[in-house]
């Protein structure tokens, strides 16, 4: 991921990125994109994460929280090890990097809709989350 001009372009595109942009293109909304692209690790059926990401379309509350893919990302980050161990710090770094990337983390931001001038696609929001959270899953 680079950004240029203020605009994030993602330049590498992995499997699972690859996966969850699909997703994203098959009708999914952003965070269950970035959900059931993992499906394969988690300890939930695909049609569950599914469910579990239905209400974070726009993001959360309509466009007025967080993007969408990220609540994807830190709920695979909970779902995968919340239980056994505290997650808050790595939530809180994910989140700080997401905006850092994508230069904000909630939705109406990161489209414009207050501006008229987007910050980062949908697309990117969910490469992304992926890249984010990719690591931490591998981790585990």
């Amino acid at each position: 991921m680079s950004k240029t001009d203020g605009r994030t372009e993602i330049v590498e595109t992995s499997e699972r990125k690859q996966e969850a942009i699909e997703r994203k293109h098959a009708g999914y909304n952003c965070c269950q994109a970035v959900l059931c692209a993992f499906a394969d690790e988690m300890p939930y059926s695909e049609e569950q994460l599914f469910a579990l990401g239905a209400s974070f379309g726009v993001g959360m509350g309509g466009m007025e929280g967080t993007c969408g893919a990220l609540v994807g990302a830190e709920l695979l980050l909970g779902v995968n090890g919340g239980g056994d161990r505290p997650v808050m710090r790595e939530a809180r770094a994910m989140q700080r990097a997401f905006s850092e990337i994508c230069g904000a983390s909630l939705c109406k931001d990161l489209k414009g809709r207050d501006t008229g001038k987007a910050l980062c696609s949908c697309d990117d929001c969910v490469r992304c989350a992926v890249d984010l959270i990719e690591p931490v899953l591998k981790k585990e």
